[in-house]
């Protein structure tokens, strides 16, 4: 009896043993599946949120060249809380495009394949948003442009600027006209926005344990493959 116990006992440390040498194994290894899936759900998290966009890139994007010329004059004629008025509705529109254009990025980020899903986990950086921006950027923003459209629309921004600039016409003519495809210009500075806030979360979650909220996450971004 003690030798079949004895027996049983080695086989047990032998089955126990090679299981941990199996799971060494295993961990040692970046399946190109686990670097598609951690590289999907990094890009959704990073887009998870509304993207930061401030006034003065804003305001660049909808106006001519010299659009310091435009706003010093208005607040010459005493028109800066307009000005306020107008940018913060322009900024609403633009957040309010960023937040319905989530599913859109979070959509798109589930349809990627990959085919160098293990190369973009080691380059590190922002080796994934870049790719992300590369292969399906265009389209995204085509998809965006009608979200900012409904936004602009809804704000009146187009009016409420017209409005702001009827008293300095007469000295600024052409000069205070907004940009023209309104909605497609800003749908770019929005999803350019989204861009960059995702290539944010990747460098932290690359960079950050704490950033790495899932067991898939740790495993892939918290090893380096290149050794």
């Amino acid at each position: 009896m003690r030798r079949v116990y004895l027996a049983l006992l080695v086989s047990c440390s032998m089955f126990f043993s090679s299981c941990d040498t199996l799971k060494s194994v295993a961990d040692s290894i970046l399946t190109e599946r686990d670097a598609i899936s951690a590289i999907k759900e990094m890009l959704t998290i990073g887009s998870n949120g509304n993207a930061l966009i401030s006034k003065d890139v804003l305001m660049n994007a909808i106006l001519p060249k010299d659009v310091n010329t435009v706003l010093q004059k208005l607040q010459q004629m005493g028109l800066s809380k307009e000005i306020d008025k107008f940018t913060n509705t322009l900024t609403n529109a633009a957040t309010q495009t960023a937040t319905n254009s989530i599913p859109v990025f979070a959509d798109g980020i589930k349809r990627m394949n990959i085919t160098d899903a293990i190369n973009i986990v080691k380059n590190g950086g922002t080796a994934a948003t870049d790719y992300f921006r590369t292969t399906i950027g265009n389209d995204l923003r085509t998809t965006v442009t009608p979200i900012m459209k409904t936004a602009l629309d809804q704000y009146q921004v187009t009016k409420e600027w017209d409005k702001l600039v009827a008293p300095a016409k007469i000295f600024l003519g052409n000069k205070i006209n907004l940009n023209l495809n309104l909605d497609n210009l800003l749908a770019g500075v929005v999803t350019n926005a989204m861009f960059n806030k995702i290539a944010e979360q990747e460098v932290n979650i690359r960079t950050k344990a704490e950033a790495r909220t899932s067991p898939l996450l740790q495993r892939v971004f918290g090893k380096n493959w290149n050794n």
